[in-house]
């Protein structure tokens, strides 16, 4: 890869692992509610799992997607439906302190790459970069694209956690926190608009 594509790719994986979306709500929320130690693994898992999604879509999927596009139909119903339910889980998460703390936990890493399969932003984000940076999808190209993202994911889903970690003080109150969570489950419901009205 040409050095001006690779500091191209950089800046669209930036931009596409900083901006607001699914991960990054989620990682705030678990920061704000269980703190960044017990984040690490949701983070961890979203890295891996998008250089997995990446490698697997890079290398054969996309032309299963083309050959079947009512597939993506699907995937975008089946995404749809479980970002709901993950919006009225953070919705209903109790204060860590409380007596039905334990119902609520972050996800762990397998529970984190999983997600990436069903994460809208996700999809567009890999289907982008394959698409532009990895035209060839040879395994050189895709595995260059899915360590970008593995290595700015990480950065991007701790900034975001420990915006989370740093209004937890701020939401010991229980009625602030129960007001945030709703807040972050109405923003993951706002993060499905593009993916809607597309």
């Amino acid at each position: 890869m040409e050095t001006s594509a690779f500091l191209a790719l950089i800046g669209f994986v930036l931009v596409a692992t900083f901006t607001p979306g699914p991960n990054n709500i989620m990682v705030m929320a678990s920061g704000a509610n269980f703190g960044l130690r017990r984040t690490v693994p949701h983070i961890a898992g979203i890295a891996g799992g998008m250089a997995v999604m990446i490698g697997l879509v890079g290398v054969g999927l996309m032309v299963v997607f083309d050959a079947f596009p009512v597939l993506t139909t699907v995937l975008k119903v089946l995404s749809v439906a479980y970002l709901l339910y993950l919006a009225f889980k953070i919705a209903r998460a109790a204060p860590p302190e409380s007596a039905d703390a334990p119902a609520g936990r972050p996800l762990t890493i397998l529970q984190a790459a999983a997600f990436q399969w069903v994460n809208p932003k996700g999809w567009a984000a890999v289907l982008t970069a394959i698409t532009l940076y990895a035209p060839q999808h040879t395994p050189a190209q895709v595995a260059v694209v899915a360590l970008v993202f593995f290595g700015l994911s990480i950065p991007a889903n701790t900034f975001w956690s420990v915006m989370g970690v740093v209004l937890r003080r701020w939401l010991s109150n229980r009625r602030r926190l129960r007001m945030f969570n709703a807040v972050m489950a109405l923003l993951l419901v706002a993060s499905l608009y593009p993916v809607l009205m597309h």
